[in-house]
C-alpha cells in the first residue's frame, strides 16, 4: 500500500516529463513555437468580395497572433474601391503581409501592382509579371466615383501584360500599351481632360507613396501608371520593385526570414526558419458574396424582385410571388450597392418597366410599351459604370430579361387586368340581374322560384302569381330578393 503513493508520483512525473519533451519537440530547438504563417489564395479580379474576405483573414490573423499571412495572388487588377480598403488594412496592420505572385504565368496587373506595393514583402515566381496599372475609366466618363476619390478603375486589358520584357526591362509590347492605354490620359497631355489629368497624379501619388514606404523603386510604380509597362519577375527584382524571387512558397519563406519589415511604424524582424503553414479557405460568406456580386445575377436578382412584387401587387394574397420577390430585390440590391452601377442607368430600366406597366393597365397602342422597351434596354447596358469586362452584365441575359419583361408587362398583366373587368358569370355575384320563374303563388311577399336549374326561397314587394317572371335583385345567404319584370330597377 506504501509503494502505490511513490508508484502514482513517478508515473506523474513520466508523464509531466514527456509532455515537455513533446513541447520541447514542436517549439524546436531554441524552445520557440514555429511561426505562424497563414496563407491565402486570390486567383481573381479584385471586388467587394476578395476585399470582405482579404480583410476578414486579416483581422482574424491579428487577433490570433499569426507571424505572417500570405497571399498569393494572380489577377488582372480589379476595382479601384476594394483595393484601397485592402491596402488601407495591409499599412495598419500589427501582422506582416507579404504578396506573392504565383503560379508561374500568374501575373499582378494593375491592382495588383498596387497591393504588391503595399505589402511588407513583394515576391514573384519565375514568369510571372506586374504592370499596367493606369486606371481605367468608368462609364465612359462622367460617372459617379466609386472608388472614393475618382471615377476610375484598376484593370489590365488581356494584353497588356507581356511575361518576357525586353532590353530596358519592360515587356515586349509595353510601348505600344503604353501608348494605348495612356492615349487621351497622361500619354497626350494636349487630349487629356482635366479629370483625366487629376485621376492619373492621384494614381502616380498614390503608389509612389507606397513605394518610398517600403523602400521600393518610385520611379517605375510612376511608369507603370502613366504609361502601363510591365516587369518580368526577374527585371522586377533587379530593379528594385520587388524583394524576393521564389521558385515556391517555402522558398518565398526562407528567403524572408531574417529580414526586417515596419509594421505600422515598427520595425520587424521575420522568424520564419521553423513555420507552421495554415491555408485559409474561402468561407459560405466569402462564396456567397462572390456569387451575388457578379453583375449579371444581381441584375437577376433585381429584376426577379421586381417581378414578383408586381405580380403579388395585381394578385393580392398569393404570397409567394411577394415574399420571394422582396427577398430577391433587397439581395440585388445589397450586391448593386457594392458594385460601379450607375444610377441614370438604374433609373431607366425602373422608367421603363413603369411604362410597361402602363401600357398594359392604359393600352395605348404600343406606344407607351415599345417606349419602355427601349428606355429598359438602354437602362440594362448602362447599368454597371465600368468599362471593366470582369464587370459587365452579359448582352444574351439583358436580351433574354428585356424580351421577357416586355411580354410580362404587356401581355400577362394585360389578360390579368382584362379578366379583372369581364362581367362575374358564376356564384351570388352572378345571379345579380338574372331572370328567375316562380313555381308557385308568392304569399305574403314569399315564394320560390326556378333559376338555372335551382330552386331558390325568394321575396318580393310585388305581387308574383306562378309562372311569372322576376329577377333577381339581390342575394342574402340562400335567399333572393327578386321583382317582378315589368318593374323599374328603382
Amino acid at each position: 500500500m506504501r509503494r502505490l503513493p511513490r508508484l502514482v508520483s513517478l508515473l506523474l512525473l513520466f508523464a509531466g516529463a514527456l509532455l515537455l519533451s513533446v513541447q520541447a519537440q514542436e517549439a524546436g530547438d531554441d524552445g520557440r513555437a514555429p511561426a505562424d504563417v497563414r496563407v491565402m489564395t486570390i486567383q481573381e479580379a479584385i471586388g467587394p468580395a476578395v476585399s470582405d474576405w482579404f480583410l476578414r483573414t486579416l483581422a482574424d490573423a491579428e487577433a490570433q497572433g499569426a507571424d505572417l499571412l500570405v497571399v498569393e495572388l494572380d489577377t488582372p487588377g480589379g476595382l479601384s474601391k476594394s483595393m484601397r480598403d485592402m491596402i488601407q488594412g495591409i499599412l495598419s496592420s500589427k501582422v506582416p503581409v507579404a504578396t506573392y505572385v504565383t503560379p508561374r504565368g500568374a501575373r499582378a496587373a494593375s491592382a495588383g501592382t498596387y497591393l504588391l506595393y503595399a505589402s511588407h514583402v513583394a515576391a514573384m515566381a519565375p514568369a510571372t509579371n506586374l504592370g499596367s496599372a493606369t486606371p481605367v475609366q468608368i462609364g465612359g466618363g462622367g460617372g459617379q466615383d466609386e472608388g472614393g476619390g475618382s471615377p476610375f478603375s484598376l484593370q489590365a486589358d488581356d494584353g497588356a501584360a507581356a511575361d518576357e520584357t525586353g532590353k530596358d526591362g519592360t515587356a515586349e509590347g509595353a510601348s505600344e500599351e503604353g501608348d494605348g492605354a495612356s492615349a487621351g490620359q497622361s500619354g497626350d497631355a494636349g487630349n487629356a481632360s482635366a479629370m483625366e489629368k487629376k485621376v492619373i497624379n492621384d494614381a502616380v501619388a498614390y503608389i509612389r507613396g507606397l513605394a518610398e514606404l517600403r523602400g521600393r523603386n518610385a520611379d517605375w510604380a510612376e511608369q507603370a501608371v502613366r504609361e502601363a509597362v510591365n516587369l518580368s519577375s526577374s527585371a522586377a527584382l533587379e530593379k528594385n520593385v520587388i524583394d524576393i524571387r521564389a521558385d515556391s512558397l517555402e522558398d518565398m519563406l526562407a528567403q524572408a526570414d531574417a529580414m526586417e519589415v515596419d509594421v505600422d511604424g515598427v520595425m520587424q524582424t521575420l522568424t520564419l526558419a521553423d513555420h507552421r503553414i495554415s491555408r485559409i479557405q474561402k468561407d459560405w460568406r466569402t462564396e456567397f458574396l462572390t456569387v451575388i456580386t457578379d453583375p449579371s445575377v444581381a441584375y437577376i436578382l433585381m429584376l426577379v424582385g421586381i417581378y414578383g412584387l408586381i405580380l403579388e401587387f395585381y394578385n393580392p394574397g398569393m404570397g409567394v410571388p411577394g415574399v420571394v420577390g422582396a427577398i430577391c430585390l433587397l439581395v440585388g440590391l445589397y450586391a448593386l450597392q457594392m458594385l460601379p452601377i450607375s444610377y441614370v442607368g438604374l433609373a431607366l430600366m425602373l422608367l421603363g418597366i413603369g411604362l410597361m406597366v402602363v401600357e398594359a393597365v392604359s393600352p395605348s397602342f404600343g406606344i407607351l410599351g415599345v417606349g419602355g422597351a427601349v428606355a429598359f434596354v438602354i437602362g440594362s447596358v448602362m447599368l454597371m459604370d465600368t468599362d471593366l469586362p470582369g464587370y459587365q452584365i452579359a448582352m444574351p441575359v439583358i436580351a433574354a430579361f428585356s424580351v421577357s419583361t416586355f411580354l410580362i408587362m404587356v401581355l400577362v398583366l394585360r389578360m390579368a387586368l382584362q379578366s379583372t373587368r369581364k362581367a362575374v358569370v358564376s356564384g351570388s355575384e352572378g345571379m345579380q340581374g338574372t331572370t328567375a320563374v316562380a313555381i308557385r303563388d308568392f304569399d305574403g311577399g314569399v315564394g320560390w322560384v326556378r333559376v338555372l336549374g335551382e330552386i331558390w326561397q325568394a321575396h318580393s314587394a310585388d305581387p308574383v302569381r306562378e309562372g311569372d317572371v322576376v329577377v333577381i335583385q339581390n342575394v342574402e345567404g340562400l335567399k333572393l330578393t327578386v321583382r317582378s319584370e315589368g318593374q323599374s330597377n328603382d
